[in-house]
């Protein structure tokens, strides 16, 4: 199966782009930090191989589609991998796509924006000069809208989520089976 190539999209300090290979030691670095993965998911888990890292780099560069994918995000200046920021759909709980009587209908699909910053880069605005250029990329795509879901202790994330205009619409189950905080944009 032939992956993809994410369009390039660019900001005054960073650059978004395809992870490839070469961006491994960057990718088992990061996620194999409990400060980033806490708030990743439901489970703990920390990635800490070479064959980790280079799935998660697989799976990523599945992800890529017309409007959607992951990137990674790298500085224009020193060139240096900051974290990834996601444009992609987001599953559904399972409550709502396997009811005990199969007669709901699949719900709807709902795009993700997200991010997932090191720890080295926080504090630097990357994240949210990273998802306003998602939010560009999205309405050339005529997107519709889109959503953004926390930890609720993810207090950063959820201040980045209102930075670029999301509404805060409560807690929610609708994602990843777990208890969430929402945010969505009509774009």
């Amino acid at each position: 199966m032939t992956t993809q190539e994410l369009p390039t999209l660019l900001t005054s300090r960073l650059r978004l782009r395809t992870v490839a290979e070469d961006d491994v030691a960057h990718v088992r670095d990061m996620y194999s930090r409990p400060e980033v993965t806490e708030f990743i998911g439901t489970a703990d888990w920390v990635e800490t191989t070479r064959e980790q890292a280079l799935s998660r780099i697989a799976r990523y560069r599945a992800a890529a589609g017309t409007a959607t994918g992951i990137w990674l995000i790298e500085t224009l200046e020193q060139h240096r991998p900051a974290g990834f920021a996601l444009l992609k759909p987001i599953p559904w709980s399972r409550h709502l796509t396997a009811p005990d009587d199969g007669t709901a209908p699949e719900p709807p699909q709902d795009l993700e924006i997200g991010w997932h910053l090191h720890p080295d880069t926080w504090g630097q605005g990357y994240a949210t000069e990273s998802a306003r250029a998602l939010l560009a990329h999205a309405r050339r795509h005529r997107l519709d809208h889109l959503v953004a879901v926390t930890h609720r202790e993810n207090l950063a994330s959820q201040r980045v989520a209102t930075r670029i205009g999301m509404t805060h619409r409560g807690i929610t189950d609708r994602y990843y089976d777990t208890t969430c905080e929402l945010f969505t944009i009509e774009l």
